[in-house]
């Protein structure tokens, strides 16, 4: 039975006037019911035994009647609305929406809204005019369609399963505070795709990479960092190297990628997309367009595998990369061995053959003084191309030491000139001309490769310049 006659009328209700109302439109129901609620609202409906028979009675009619309970669904209020689901027999009669603040239930002709149940507070807004009573299916409807089953969500709840969510940010300082969170809550692994060179400066800016250091350090979690690498971050990556060893950064060009996204998927369950407004701006706050945070699985998957994607790609161009310089330098080896081999042989001849023709000449040994020339200065070429191929032997096998010290470099290029002069075989033709500073010049280098870079240099004009002059 209706209170309050059939004209239509709105009232605020106070105390017992609103269990009556409220007992009034479950009694009165005959074809939908709709219960939409805060997280209070389910303790509330159990804490009186009038309104659990109601509800009872109302679920026994018939199952014609379209019934559907909309709470958010809490931590503190699961026990509630299991009791609820229990008394009403129908699991899929009761979904859950984050986020509820009024509570309001409505039938086909009556809405009751604002309700307040706690004593002795009790209060509430009564409508049975056709337009309010639309409003609020419609209003409802809307919530309904949002919202996901109770049963999951209580699920969640008892596994600590967090709840999926899909948010668009478009205020820097939340995004900024996420993307800090986000980072600190790394356990087992963080994938970092940076936008650009500059992206790194701000993450470091706020802290981000403090976080992936702590992680990878103190937790053993993976930190993956794909960076476009350039000058301007080159002192954090190598303060992240020195800090965190096993963080692995890689270098990818940003003309293949959009230098206005960004990624950051954390232990394969939540991701962060930048949106980049300014991308070289210095600050985060002057960079950000919008960032959407997300634990969607589809799109957390999505992106993990994109990531994995560009990284095996840049691992594959390492590798490439590298093979290429052992191809290189498995070539130069190869040439240099063909060339020492050709090389060592032209002193060698006459090294042999003027020593045999001293050992079988006898009288003064002044006059052999040209013989015993050429077979020194042919002995001085073995003993080079022999040093050479250590040297190379050594580079091969990162052994080479450099000891640095002040030379004159004027002395050094004298020096030099005066030990290759004997490879000029007719220096009426064919000069060198040192065109000598006025004053000293010294720099720190290592004294024997100095004087090893000069001579090639020199040796190899004389080789290659048939007359005139070699000019240092």
């Amino acid at each position: 039975m209706q209170l309050w006659g059939a004209s239509e009328k709105n009232k605020i209700l106070h105390r017992a006037e609103v269990i009556n109302a409220l007992l009034d439109i479950f009694s009165s129901t005959v074809n939908l019911i709709y219960i939409c609620g805060n997280s209070k609202l389910p303790k509330h409906l159990l804490s009186l035994e009038i309104t659990k028979e109601t509800i009872l009675a109302t679920a026994n009619k018939n199952n014609r009647i379209k019934q559907r309970y909309l709470f958010e669904v809490t931590k503190d209020n699961v026990q509630h609305c299991r009791d609820l689901m229990q008394i009403v027999g129908y699991d899929n009669y009761f979904c859950h929406s984050d986020g509820i603040e009024t509570n309001f239930v409505v039938n086909e002709k009556e809405y009751l809204g604002s309700i307040t149940l706690k004593e002795p507070h009790q209060q509430a807004i009564y409508s049975n005019m056709k337009g309010v009573v639309e409003q609020h299916h419609s209003i409802f409807d809307t919530l309904w369609n949002k919202a996901i089953p109770a049963k999951q969500r209580i699920r969640e709840i008892e596994e600590e399963i967090e709840p999926e969510f899909y948010e668009v940010i478009n205020n820097y300082d939340k995004a900024q505070e996420k993307y800090i969170d986000l980072a600190k809550s790394i356990d087992k692994e963080g994938l970092l795709l940076f936008a650009n060179s500059k992206a790194m400066i701000r993450a470091n800016k706020i802290g981000v990479l403090d976080s992936l250091v702590e992680a990878s350090v103190k937790k053993g979690a993976i930190i993956k960092i794909v960076c476009p690498l350039a000058e301007e971050n080159s002192k954090i990556v190598k303060m992240m190297s020195e800090r965190a060893p096993d963080i692995r950064i890689l270098n990818y060009d940003d003309k293949y990628i959009s230098s206005h996204s960004g990624i950051f998927v954390v232990d394969r369950a939540k991701l962060m997309r930048f949106e980049l407004r300014e991308p070289k701006a210095e600050e985060f706050s002057e960079a950000i367009g919008f960032v959407i945070f997300s634990n969607n699985k589809a799109s957390v998957e999505s992106s993990k595998s994109f990531f994995e994607l560009l990284w095996n790609e840049r691992i594959q161009q390492e590798k490439l990369k590298e093979y290429d310089k052992l191809k290189e330098a498995d070539k130069m080896k190869t040439e240099f061995i063909n060339v020492a081999a050709h090389e060592l042989r032209s002193p060698i001849q006459p090294i042999l053959g003027l020593s045999e023709l001293l050992i079988n000449q006898q009288g003064n040994i002044e006059q052999y003084h040209d013989l015993l020339n050429a077979i020194n200065r042919n002995a001085k070429r073995l003993q080079q191309l022999t040093e050479n191929i250590l040297d190379v032997s050594k580079i091969e096998s990162h052994t080479l030491e450099l000891h640095k010290e002040k030379v004159n470099i004027n002395e050094k290029i004298r020096k030099v000139i005066n030990d290759v002069k004997c490879q000029i075989h007719n220096s009426d033709k064919l000069k060198i001309v040192f065109l000598e500073p006025e004053n000293d010049i010294y720099l720190e280098a290592d004294r024997i490769r100095l004087y090893q870079t000069i001579a090639n240099l020199l040796t190899n004009a004389i080789k290659f310049t048939k007359g005139g002059t070699i000019a240092i």
